[in-house]
């Protein structure tokens, strides 16, 4: 991996720590190789659901806070973290501020250079979680026992030399009423954005990192710890990128950056 780069902003989302399938040490080793003057956690960092159940705190786990920590000190990082589904239990205690450097709240606008962007979980427009919470915990058994098996078949793949494939990934990808889903998701995000006066979103909660334009606003989705092992980052020139770690290398995607979203729209008819 190379060296430590600074960036303004990096967003990261759905670590699900306490679950068998949260990537602890990579997002902390993704970390400590990159610096910023604001850290936005966007929603299940921490995996409550699990950790009622089956779960398990390990000592990965709290190594993942030790650097946020870190970051503070040695940094004077702003960290903002936001509630998301599974970590509802922080619905007790926030708003949360601890000084000028941590923050709990439901949401929050992010000022990006002359664009504000309306940055939250994204559960508050899945009427599964909101209205009906025994479906969503019945389909989070799924998702485990799905992710169960894609690493056991993973493991499978590496005794074959053969690269990492997200079997969870693909079921959304062809499964209709998931990519209806999200598609319904990601339009009514942008909506909710344009109601707060801001020029896009960012959000996690669906698991797929994405960086596009609805309409007139633009959409971005920071992914998620789980499967993609991606983050949103914003330069010092406030344009956005995509960023996946992959076997202790961070690449950087070929997405639009915000100059190019705002600027050149012609292109975006191509691109979205």
């Amino acid at each position: 991996m190379k060296n430590t780069t600074h960036f303004r902003t990096i967003v990261i989302s759905d670590l699900h720590l306490g679950t068998g399938g949260s990537k602890a040490k990579e997002v902390t080793n993704f970390l400590k190789h990159y610096k910023c003057r604001k850290l936005i956690l966007n929603g299940d960092i921490i995996d409550g659901w699990q950790l009622k159940k089956y779960g398990a705190w390990k000592k990965k786990h709290t190594a993942f806070f030790k650097t946020v920590l870190k970051m503070m000190d040695e940094y004077d990082t702003k960290v903002i973290y936001l509630r998301g589904n599974h970590d509802d239990f922080m619905d007790q205690i926030m708003p949360l501020k601890l000084g000028k450097q941590f923050q709990i709240r439901k949401d929050y606008v992010l000022k990006s250079k002359d664009k504000r962007f309306y940055v939250t979980h994204g559960d508050v427009f899945d009427s599964i979680t909101t209205n009906m919470k025994w479906i969503a915990y019945l389909g989070d058994m799924g998702y485990t026992f799905l992710l169960w098996v894609n690493k056991l078949y993973n493991h499978y793949r590496t005794w074959r030399g053969l690269s990492y494939y997200s079997l969870s990934q693909v079921v959304k990808q062809r499964v209709k009423a998931a990519v209806s889903y999200i598609s319904d998701f990601e339009e009514k995000l942008t909506e909710l954005a344009k109601s707060r006066n801001c020029d896009g979103v960012i959000c996690g909660h669906i698991h797929q990192p994405a960086i596009r334009q609805i309409g007139d606003l633009l959409y971005m989705n920071s992914g998620d710890w789980v499967e993609s092992l991606s983050a949103l980052v914003e330069d010092e020139e406030g344009e956005w990128h995509l960023v996946y770690y992959n076997e202790q290398e961070v690449k950087e995607v070929a997405e639009p950056t915000i100059s190019e979203f705002f600027g050149r729209k012609e292109r975006l008819a191509q691109v979205s």
